[in-house]
Order: structure tokens, then C-alpha cells, then sequence
């Protein structure tokens, strides 16, 4: 087997392997969230500006999960990029 071929298939494995990953976290993010975001609303003695402070912690939170995921995109499409080139040279 040509080893440029070997490495974009592992390549192709480990980014599926981490969108799976990825996946089941913001899923499991999403459902935390919903159960705080109940807690929060039934609890009486919470101050506002500490429902408001979680809530920007939230939205950070989620946006600094959006920069990753777009990153490790980005570096896997270069990856999968570099030896896609590699094998259609290596076939001529």
C-alpha cells in the first residue's frame, strides 16, 4: 500500500473520529445547559447579574468550542489537502 494513501486514511480516520467526539461534547454541553438554565429560572434567591454572568460564560464558552472545531478543521482540510496532492503526483 502506498504510505501517502495510508496516512490520508488515517488522516480521514482521526477527523471523523474527532467530529464524532466533538459532537457528543456540545450535545452533552447543550443538555447541561438546559438543565442549569432550568435550575437557574426556578431558583428565587439568584441574583440577576449572576444569571447574566453564567450566560456570558456560556456564550464564551461556546464561541471558544466554535474557534477549536474551526481550527482543527482547518488543519485537517491542509492535511487531507497536502497528501491528496501527494498521492495524484506519486500516480504520474
Amino acid at each position: 500500500m502506498d504510505p501517502a494513501k495510508m496516512v490520508k486514511e488515517m488522516v480521514d480516520y482521526y477527523k471523523s473520529s474527532f467530529d464524532n467526539t466533538y459532537n457528543t461534547i456540545v450535545l452533552m454541553q447543550d443538555q447541561m445547559q438546559k438543565m442549569y438554565k432550568m435550575i437557574l429560572d426556578q431558583s428565587t434567591g439568584f441574583p440577576e447579574e449572576g444569571k447574566k454572568a453564567i450566560n456570558e460564560w456560556t456564550k464564551a464558552y461556546k464561541k471558544g468550542c466554535e474557534d477549536f472545531k474551526s481550527a482543527i478543521d482547518d488543519t485537517f482540510k491542509r492535511a487531507d489537502s497536502y497528501f491528496t496532492s501527494t498521492l495524484q503526483t506519486s500516480k504520474k
